[in-house]
């Protein structure tokens, strides 16, 4: 499986970003944040290098691991992006775990090789779905942080997220604002393009990955109606959050998981 990458400096900056995620994610606390940025900075140039000569290949591959690794790497990034407007924030160690284990997934299970596209609109159709899963997948870590630091507000523990809990939900549901937004680009030019993607008669099948990716939809959209009309924040919203999350994982690295892996279909 390792062998599929087209060129040796592939799987060098593959191993490389694992290592460099490996070391961040294991190293003492003692370290110092300017170290900090530089392994994470190098870890996440050598995932972008990795990321890169799979889609960009002879031939490109794509997968459900490249999917999961490129959408880690885009929470890196908005990540590094707010760890510079918010220095205080304490999530390092828990990510580059997650980019480490992506891209030894990736390494593993490289994808379906694409000899040609059949469509001008595929790439974008797999970009906005990309860029989807990258904005839900923050808003989940970022949950996540805010769920850690309302558990330690109700038990008068000091909270090591290092942001205001007010501050985490407004990120928090601006990601799910603006991965709804992208969700809803991605499956209407699914539905509008579906035939010159994917084929006749595509426009009126409803397989596994448009049926997870619809309920992905309508439980992002009750769950931005439940804040603006109900209030819902807190402990709510975040199981809301997470079950969306799941549904849209299962929607196309779900679906994938189970061709390539389980019934080894390209």
């Amino acid at each position: 499986m390792i062998l599929a990458f087209s060129a040796w400096w592939g799987l060098g900056a593959a191993i490389g970003a694992a290592l460099a995620y490996a070391t961040l994610a294991l190293a003492p606390p003692r370290l110092s944040p300017a170290t900090i940025r530089g392994i994470l900075l190098a870890a996440w140039l050598l995932h972008a290098l990795a990321l890169a000569n799979g889609l960009l290949g002879d031939p490109p591959r794509f997968g459900f691991a490249p999917a999961l690794s490129m959408t880690v790497w885009l929470v890196l990034t908005v990540y590094a992006i707010e760890s510079s407007l918010f220095p205080q924030l304490q999530a390092h160690w828990a990510l580059a775990g997650l980019g480490s284990a992506a891209v030894i997934l990736s390494l593993l299970f490289p994808g379906t090789s694409y000899h040609r596209i059949a469509s001008p609109w595929l790439p974008l159709h797999w970009a906005l779905g990309i860029a989807s899963y990258g904005l839900f997948a923050a808003a989940v870590v970022h949950g996540w942080l805010m769920s850690r630091s309302e558990r330690s507000m109700r038990q008068a523990a000091p909270t090591d997220a290092g942001v205001p809990l007010l501050t985490l939900e407004r990120l928090t549901f601006r990601f799910v604002e603006a991965g709804f937004v992208l969700l809803s680009a991605t499956l209407l030019v699914g539905w509008l393009f579906a035939e010159t993607l994917y084929g006749p008669g595509m426009v009126r099948m409803w397989n596994h990955k448009t049926i997870f990716s619809v309920l992905s939809w309508l439980t992002f959209a009750g769950l931005l109606a439940g804040r603006a009309r109900l209030g819902w924040r807190g402990r709510k919203a975040v199981r809301v959050l997470y079950l969306g999350a799941g549904l849209l994982l299962l929607g196309y690295a779900g679906s994938s998981f189970v061709l390539e892996v389980i019934l080894r279909r390209a």
